[in-house]
């Protein structure tokens, strides 16, 4: 189902219309009636071309991006699609929940246009991917691996293989389906800032702009682990950042699990949006400085420097 979303006229003014954002979810059944036509077929060529056929070539933009960006192929698809059953049974029936995660989609967008006026619209498209993401973008498209992104503790994970099953496990048990509203605010903030490459500090702030926003915007501070973890272990996260900013080491801070150092995934996230968060508390004029963190060049180290040095976060004790 596809819906084209607009702002109420009629409660907003005109200066806060926009044209109106898409949330796509046709790929999800196109997905699962390519996947019963697989387990109905058993060739191991004709697999692939039915998830070619039926899957991909009549998918949307947004799924063609996730596949581009996560490197998804036919065959890829079609394999796991036969050694996971258990899997897949699982995560089914969470997949159908994409548009109740989207719901306040519309109401949160207008609360963004109206903090950021230069808002840029982007389609949010739930696709199934084969387990690489839960959600990234590609210019302005917001794009969800729906089967991680919506799942929660009822994920059969058996089949999978080491280290991914211990992994997804811990992922799946956070109940991402959970927080899914959440992550689509934060990954629309990313479809307004400029990517980057390069140091700890340059992603950190980045992600973290992204998870300051979508608070500001939602009032909603979704329910992770690195916020507990953080809170309790200030001192030691800033004394690890100021020694490994500079580094393009992120093993240890982002898109990663549990099993690092910290013992907590995604620490880095949390350095960024305190950076984030102390910097807006020095702001006189909330718009203006929303408009400058989203529109920092993070792949300028010198510019990026230059906020986290300006929160005044590194030199707290």
């Amino acid at each position: 189902m596809r819906l084209i979303v607009s702002l109420f006229a009629a409660l907003l003014p005109c200066s806060v219309l926009a044209a109106p954002f898409q949330v796509v979810t046709d790929d999800i059944a196109r997905f699962w009636a390519t996947f019963d036509a697989v387990h109905a077929e058993p060739d191991v060529e004709r697999q692939v071309a039915l998830v070619q056929q039926r899957y991909i070539d009549p998918g949307s933009p947004g799924l063609h991006a996730l596949m581009q960006v996560r490197h998804y192929t036919a065959r890829e698809y079609a394999e796991a699609m036969q050694a996971w059953p258990r899997f897949w049974a699982s995560v089914r029936p969470l997949t159908a929940n994409a548009q109740q995660a989207s719901a306040t989609l519309e109401r949160d967008l207008a609360a963004f246009r109206a903090l950021y006026p230069a808002l840029r619209p982007a389609t949010i498209t739930y696709a199934v991917g084969v387990l690489r993401t839960g959600g990234t973008t590609l210019g302005d498209k917001v794009l969800i691996g729906a089967e991680m992104a919506l799942g929660d503790e009822r994920v059969d994970v058996s089949e999978l293989p080491e280290p991914m099953r211990s992994r997804l496990r811990i992922f799946y048990d956070s109940r991402p389906g959970a927080n899914n509203a959440q992550n689509n605010l934060h990954e629309y903030v990313h479809t307004q800032q400029r990517e980057t490459t390069g140091s700890l500090a340059q992603y950190a702030v980045r992600e973290g702009v992204a998870e300051y926003v979508a608070e500001r915007i939602s009032g909603r501070r979704p329910a992770l682990p690195f916020y507990g973890y953080g809170a309790a272990h200030e001192a030691e996260i800033r004394t690890r950042f100021i020694a490994e900013m500079d580094g393009d080491d992120l093993d240890n801070w982002l898109y990663n699990n549990a099993r690092n150092s910290f013992g907590v995934s995604d620490v880095g996230y949390y350095a960024g949006y305190r950076i984030a968060q102390e910097y807006m508390r020095q702001q006189a004029d909330e718009k203006a400085a929303i408009a400058r963190m989203i529109e920092l060049d993070y792949a300028d180290a010198g510019a990026v420097r230059a906020f986290i040095e300006a929160s005044g976060w590194l030199r707290q004790r």
